[in-house]
């Protein structure tokens, strides 16, 4: 694939592969949300444009994980796999909010739909409220929450499992940590190259 790749460009995308990789994947699945989202808008869900909307995100969701473990972080240490979806889906819960804010927002608080506007007026609304601004805003925060959450590198990963323990320091007897149990001071044995607690 690289080779495809001008020359002056080529290491710009290996620096920042893991940010290619997820930008080709969030392109895939705007295709996916696109045509799925128009498809029930304009059939089933005619009535219900942001119902649509969430409905062909949590289908691109679950194409974008997929995509996004196996190729665009597979380098990753990543966690369990069931943890790690667990968090892949809710932090993708939470960008099916910042997805749909703004069609929300178009349809609802600035009434840019019919009969309040033109047919073509309501479908460029709802294409840049959609399609563009939401896609924007979930994407910028799916890359930021998968990054540090979903797929940590195994630094990050070990660094929050060490953080979660907590130390339980071994509290000893004075005598115990330079001599036996009753507190006599160890004397080198030269001989035997073993310590022994000192008389008298």
């Amino acid at each position: 694939m690289l080779t495809r790749v001008p020359t002056p460009l080529r290491g710009l995308v290996v620096r920042h592969r893991e940010l290619v990789k997820f930008a080709f994947v969030g392109a895939s699945t705007f295709a996916i949300d696109t045509a799925l989202f128009y498809l029930l808008k304009w059939t089933v869900l005619e009535p219900k444009p942001v119902t649509a909307k969430v409905v062909a995100v949590l289908v691109a969701t679950v194409v974008s994980y997929v995509l996004n473990r196996e190729w665009a972080f597979r380098t990753r240490g990543g966690r369990r796999r069931h943890h790690e979806a667990g968090l892949y889906f809710l932090v993708s819960g939470t960008a099916v909010a910042l997805y749909a804010a703004p069609l929300w927002i178009s349809r609802y608080v600035l009434h840019l739909q019919t009969p309040h506007t033109t047919p073509l007026v309501e479908e460029l609304a709802d294409f840049t409220a959609g399609q563009v601004l939401g896609v924007l805003l979930g994407m910028a925060f799916r890359w930021w929450a998968f990054r540090r959450w979903v797929f940590p590198t195994r630094e990050q990963e070990s660094t929050e499992e060490r953080s979660n323990v907590e130390p339980f320091p071994v509290e000893r007897a004075a005598g115990e940590r330079d001599g036996d149990q009753n507190g006599a001071p160890h004397e080198p044995d030269e001989e035997r190259g073993v310590s022994r607690p000192a008389a008298g």
